[in-house]
């Protein structure tokens, strides 16, 4: 196989080479409109890398890099006692708030790297852990290689030498769709009774609420709701890295038109919810929503919002939705699947890169979940 050799850093698309973009052809993440995308409505703790990398003189890899900022962001979570919330605030700001992600931190599981046919992917691997050593280790706590499926792995040796922590996240939640699908009505029928009626029972629940598709201009109305809905979201999920800003949607909508979805949902004329989603290939991504907390109580707005994902990716003859990492349970009880992907993270101190492991746990504990099996079959 052809190897690797060196790399070069754009840090912005008006830099990027032409067949940057022969290489990225159907990775929708690599993409131009995508990174642009990027520049112009990442959270403003984001900085942006495009890679490049190199077999002698050619252009036979793409990366996108991530440099992400913790100690910006004040909000860690709502889930523990406030001394912990403290604790864990003080450590990541002061041991751990200067991230480089290799990989995209807005998405999970999303292909962040794209190598032409017959290249080695252990020799790209390498030059990107030469290229952290070289441009960033002087300026970060911590470096990880985001999201690698189990097969994967084998691309990313690790020795004594230059040890890596593998460990995995929260698992990402996916649903393979069958092929017998064609409609919302033949999902149903394979269900169990228990979650036929689960069902049945959301969709009485949200009877009076009403989808509408979200067009450019409805975006532009309706932004200050939307970052609200958002942010309330937000702010009472377990962890954050960021907080998207205002005209997030709004870009996003600008630079993928079709491919991206956002669906409005309203009760008495009211917009009180939105979920959004990526339609990438054969697989809808799904992305940010939000919704008014008394509105998601009283009409399962969330558990709607997850039919209205798997209907919309049967509509689209899609063969896959990855409904991305938090709230596995609820997820599982629609027929998703958990998937573990697999990280690598080095720390830029010695003593504390040994002890990786023992911090990651602390900082981050397992979340106990029930996996469901709704399907007959």
């Amino acid at each position: 196989m052809i190897p690797i050799t060196h790399y070069q850093i754009f840090k912005s698309t008006q830099e990027l080479p032409e067949n940057w973009y022969t290489l990225a052809h159907d990775n929708l993440f690599l993409s131009l409109p995508y990174l642009q995308f990027l520049e112009k409505a990442s959270p403003s703790n984001f900085n942006n890398y495009f890679i490049g990398l190199y077999a002698q003189d050619q252009l036979a890899g793409i990366c996108l890099a991530q440099h992400v900022d913790l100690r910006n962001i004040n909000h860690f979570g709502q889930r523990d006692s406030f001394l912990k919330k403290a604790l864990r605030g003080f450590l990541f700001k002061n041991f751990s708030g200067k991230l480089l992600i290799i990989g995209n931190n807005l998405m999970t599981g999303a292909p962040c790297h794209q190598l032409q046919s017959g290249i080695d992917p252990a020799s790209a691997m390498a030059c990107l852990k030469r290229l952290i050593h070289e441009q960033f280790k002087a300026h970060i706590h911590l470096c990880i290689f985001k999201d690698f499926r189990e097969q994967e792995a084998s691309y990313f040796p690790t020795s004594d030498q230059n040890p890596f922590l593998t460990f995995t996240a929260q698992p990402n939640m996916h649903l393979l769709l069958r092929p017998s699908w064609l409609s919302f009505t033949d999902y149903q029928g394979d269900l169990t009774k228990k979650y036929r009626d689960q069902c049945k029972r959301a969709r009485k629940k949200g009877e009076g609420v009403t989808n509408r598709v979200l067009e450019f201009s409805d975006l532009m109305d309706l932004e200050d709701r939307m970052h609200e809905l958002y942010l309330h979201v937000a702010h009472h999920a377990p962890f954050n890295t960021f907080f998207l800003p205002k005209n997030h949607f709004i870009e996003l909508k600008n630079q993928l038109c079709d491919q991206f979805h956002m669906i409005g949902h309203y009760l008495d004329g009211e917009f009180v919810g939105f979920h959004s989603m990526i339609l990438q290939g054969k697989t809808v991504e799904t992305y940010f929503l939000g919704y008014d907390e008394q509105i998601q109580r009283e009409h399962m707005l969330y558990l709607n919002m997850l039919y209205d994902m798997i209907e919309f990716g049967i509509q689209q003859g899609a063969e896959r939705i990855n409904f991305g990492r938090t709230a596995m349970e609820i997820k599982s009880s629609v027929g998703a699947q958990s998937e573990m992907l697999l990280s690598f993270m080095q720390h830029s101190h010695p003593t504390i890169n040994r002890n990786l492991g023992f911090f990651y746990q602390f900082l981050e504990p397992k979340v106990a979940w029930t996996e469901r099996h709704p399907f007959k079959n």
